[in-house]
Formats: structure tokens, sequence, C-alpha cells
């Protein structure tokens, strides 16, 4: 391995990585050539290498070097991640990455159009593949349409398609009948339902929140912006919408943040704004000898037990305003998703009401995705706080801010567990 103009092999580190890519000290090539044993004993400096487009990425242990690719450049890295500022001839020559970004909404709105027709649904149903033209016949659509729809379902490998005789046949792959078709028990229809309809609505107002810095419910909803859960609640429709998202969040992401930490010591547990009563449930089952309360308010009680109850139901439910009212004691308190909603001042205030009525011992779970210490990411969670921006008064945060709050109004004792998924858990204990 050589540089074509060092002729001898190049180790760089990151604060030298612009001055390699203009002196132009590229390994060409070289990939094939290196040993297993040879990546395995790289310190975890930097090697640069060409290489050709159609390369496979070669995978290698997590704490050994890796690939990373950088356009049509390759960094050969250890325990680091490196991010470049530097963009690739190829890139720049016709820009593949920034047209699939600008396509995105494009993607989003043909799950999200699939979903709201029924077409999943249809499909899990089916014993067998079925033509575009039966699809179309049984959802009420035109067939043009429809067969358009579940070509660009096939194209993002979401459904499959087989030919019989010259007619194009399509089924669900087992993730669309995990998680598209309404009648799965981890289904996501909910939460699709809530994106396309209410959260897709209020990001066509996004420039305008990035300029007012305040949400976007008035142009959207002509709601008053100070009212944020009147906009979320503004109908009986729009409340059940918003508790499903509720209920798909804690279908995937609830057994992992009730697991983070070991919770069985708590014996009588309230969940602040606990909403459909998903995520107590999977504390209930996580510690079956404790006590599990749902606190909302009385509108959102009622409508949870009405449509989301179950039978021999684990869990009870109360109703209350935790920001006006009296809150019950427990001996853990959960606030998920929550803190994000609101300004760091009521924030401040509800955890000071929550510490007072802890007992020494008592603590709070909190539940939010956190952005990484630097606000480089995770993408997603980024994207979250934007949400945060156009739909209430609150962001994300990283987790020195919640743990700020926390030292703030008394509590001590605080754990931080990233849950590899869309939400992480904190412990405060007093």
């Amino acid at each position: 391995m050589h540089c074509r103009r060092c002729v001898k092999p190049k180790r760089v580190s990151p604060n030298a990585f612009s001055k390699i890519t203009d002196h132009g000290c590229i390994l060409a090539d070289s990939l094939p050539n290196i040993s297993q044993q040879q990546l395995h004993h790289t310190p975890p400096t930097f090697w640069l290498f060409y290489l050709k487009p159609k390369l496979t990425v070669l995978h290698l242990h997590p704490l050994k070097p890796t690939f990373t690719r950088l356009g049509s450049f390759w960094l050969l890295s250890g325990r680091s991640a490196v991010m470049a500022e530097h963009m690739s001839q190829s890139e720049l020559d016709y820009p593949f990455k920034l047209l699939e970004y600008f396509n995105g909404f494009r993607v989003s709105k043909v799950i999200f159009s699939a979903c709201e027709l029924g077409v999943f649904d249809l499909l899990l149903r089916s014993q067998e593949p079925l033509s575009a033209q039966h699809v179309a016949q049984e959802l009420g659509t035109s067939l043009d349409g429809m067969e358009r729809l579940l070509d660009a379902l096939v194209g993002i490998e979401i459904l499959e398609v087989e030919k019989t005789d010259g007619t194009a046949l399509y089924s669900s792959t087992d993730v669309a009948n995990l998680y598209l078709a309404k009648g799965s028990a981890k289904s996501l229809h909910d939460m699709i339902v809530y994106q396309s309809q209410t959260i897709y609505p209020l990001w066509n107002n996004l420039v305008d929140a990035v300029r007012e810095g305040k949400n976007q419910n008035e142009k959207t909803f002509s709601l008053p912006a100070e009212e944020v859960f009147q906009a979320i609640y503004r109908s009986e429709e729009d409340m059940l919408k918003f508790m499903g998202l509720m209920n798909s969040s804690w279908v995937l992401d609830g057994h992992d943040v009730v697991t983070a930490f070991n919770l069985s010591g708590f014996q009588n547990v309230v969940d602040l704004g606990g909403c459909t009563g998903a995520l107590a449930r999977e504390m209930a089952k996580a510690y079956p000898s404790s006590t599990v309360t749902v606190f909302d308010l009385q509108q959102v009680v009622e409508v949870a037990q009405k449509h989301f109850s179950q039978e021999n139901d684990a869990i009870v439910f109360q109703s209350g305003d935790f920001f006006t009212g009296e809150i019950p004691t427990a001996d853990l308190y959960v606030l998920a998703r929550i803190i994000h909603d609101w300004p760091e001042e009521k924030c401040l205030t509800l955890l000071k009401k929550i510490y007072d009525m802890c007992a020494p011992g008592g603590g709070v779970l909190l539940v939010e995705a956190m952005l990484f210490e630097n606000r480089r990411g995770p993408i997603m969670t980024q994207l979250f706080s934007l949400n945060m921006l156009v739909q209430t008064k609150g962001r994300e945060r990283p987790p020195s801010e919640y743990t700020h709050m926390f030292n703030k109004t008394g509590f001590k004792n605080i754990q931080v567990c990233r849950t590899g998924k869309s939400y992480d858990a904190i412990l405060a204990i007093r």
C-alpha cells in the first residue's frame, strides 16, 4: 500500500484529513490486498483509500478498525468516527444523496397513503397475492393510481411482486404485516395516520416556525399557539389519533425503557400523563408486584378507558392535571415524553412538585429521545426536536440538560441509560 506521490504508506490523523485530500495521498485499489490480521492490528488512527464505487463495504468488529464511506472515499478508522467536509467529485457531478433527501417526503407519503387506504390490511387478510385490479376494486380506487402506488411500495421493499400468466400479483413483506397492517399486535398504523394527518401539515410551515421560533398550530389548525394541547386535543377524533400515536410508540419502545433500570423496588408507580396506559402496562408486566396508576386529564382518561382498555387490566386510571392540581403519592413517578413539550421553567416547576411529593429513596423515571451532548445527533432526535418547534413549546435535550434540571430541583442520584432505540431513560432518586 502506498501513496502514488509518496511511494510509502501514509497514516493520517483526523485533523490532517483535509491536507491529505488536497495532497492527493490516495491508496488506489488497495483494500483487496489488506489482510484481516493487518486491519485488526491497525491502531485507532486513520487510513484514506480511494476505492472502486461498487466495492462492498467490509464490516469488521466494532472495536476494531472499520470502514466509513465519504463520497467516493473510504476512511479506515478505529474506535472514533470522523466527519469530513470533503465532497467527492462523483457527488458533485451528480447529487444522488441530495436527491434522495429531497424525495424523502414522497416516500413517506407513499407509506402513509397505503396505510390510510387499507392496502396492508387487505394484503394481510388475503391468503394469496393479489392483482392491482383486485386491490383497486376492494378499496375503491382507480386501477391506474393503485398500480403505481403498489409498484412504488415494491420499489421501497415494503411489498413483493411476482408475475403469474403475465399478471403482477402483490403481497406484503413480513415487516409490512407486522408493523403496517392495522390488525397486527405491533401495528404502527395509528402512528402513521397521526404523522400523515397532523405532523405533515404542521411541517408545511417549518420555515415560519424557524423564522418565528414558535409552533405553527395557529397557521395550521387556526388554534392559539399558547394552547398546545388544545390543538392536539382539538376534537375527539384528533385526540384518538394522538393517543394512537402514543400507544404505538410504547408498543415499540415500552419494554426497553421500563427495563433500562431495575425498578422492582418501587411498589407504587404513577405514570404522569400516561395517556392510553400502554407504557404503564409494560411497567406492570415487567414488575407484577408493583401497583401502576395512569394519571392524566379527565377527557384523556375517559377516552383511554373507552377505546384502549384491556381485559384483566393490571393498571388503574386516575384523572387530574399535574400542572395545576395535586398529584398522587408514589414511590416512582414516570414522565414519558412530557418534559420535551415544555420550556425549562415549566419543567422545573413540575419536577419541584414531584420532588416535594417524593419520600427519600423515591424518584422519577424520565423517558425522552436524547440528543448527544454535542447536539450532532442522533438525526432522528434532531428531527424530533424540530417537531417540538412546529407543534409545542419544547425541545429535545441532551442528558446534561435533564441532569441539570433534576439537580436544580433537589434530585441527586441520577443515572442515564441509552437504549439504542428511539427513546432513552434517566432515573433520578431523591
